[in-house]
């Protein structure tokens, strides 16, 4: 009995080993990959005309790209999300780069529950401190959780990317987080590659127009969101 409670628990061991040094090379890539590709693929969006060059040049491979661009944004989080979805506006104009945002992002969810629901909380302290997870009493509203994290998606000014991992972590489906996280995206989405659009097309007072309301939309979503989160465990 002895021998067998001794190899249960150099399997255990063995086991936590292996995670470890997994989530610290996960650690490592997370950091290479944002430096390394996360810096520049923001420089090069942020030079909108450099950026539809090098579209045009790629063709279809292009788009593909993109949505790959998208992707990684989603599941390293401290790569920002508005740049890509403006470029795409300015790129690919505003219906084709919404589509392909929206894809991206989709994609990019679907890999980081399945990450999530597979690490636990540890992954989600690679870009999160444990104090923010616990602050999201949102997630704690079992009877509300859908209704709570379509809004949270679907408000401007939230933090999407610290509650695309935080879900993760509750008992809420993949299909129905993803249709969820999808169609609340989709207001947001089309504001950014909207202005990005009418950038492109130098209709400035048009994307001034929409700037401002963006900037309006999100204060007034963070105020809500922020209510939420206060509120959210008691009702």
């Amino acid at each position: 009995m002895n021998e067998i409670q001794e190899k249960k628990q150099l399997t255990d061991r063995h086991k936590k080993a292996i995670a470890i040094i997994a989530f610290v090379i996960f650690l490592v890539f997370c950091g290479a990959v944002t430096w390394f590709i996360g810096r520049p693929m923001i420089k090069l969006i942020k030079q909108p005309e450099q950026f539809r060059s090098w579209v045009d040049s790629h063709g279809f491979f292009g788009n593909l790209i993109f949505v790959g661009m998208m992707i990684l944004q989603v599941i390293i989080a401290l790569i920002p999300g508005e740049p890509l979805e403006i470029g795409a506006g300015y790129a690919f104009g505003a219906i084709e780069g919404t589509l392909l945002c929206l894809i991206g992002t989709l994609l990019g969810s679907a890999l980081v529950f399945l990450l999530v629901r597979h690490f636990g909380v540890k992954l989600v302290e690679v870009f999160f401190s444990i104090d923010k997870v616990r602050n999201l009493k949102i997630l704690k509203n079992k009877k509300r959780l859908n209704l709570l994290v379509f809004l949270a998606f679907f408000l401007p000014g939230t933090p999407k990317d610290l509650l695309t991992y935080a879900v993760g972590l509750t008992e809420m489906p993949l299909k129905a987080f993803l249709i969820l996280t999808t169609l609340a995206r989709i207001p947001s989405v089309v504001t950014s590659t909207v202005f990005g659009n009418a950038v492109n097309e130098q209709n400035y007072l048009f994307a001034g127009i929409v700037l401002g309301a963006t900037l309006i939309l999100s204060i007034a979503g963070l105020l809500i969101y922020n209510r939420f989160s206060v509120d959210g465990e008691s009702r």
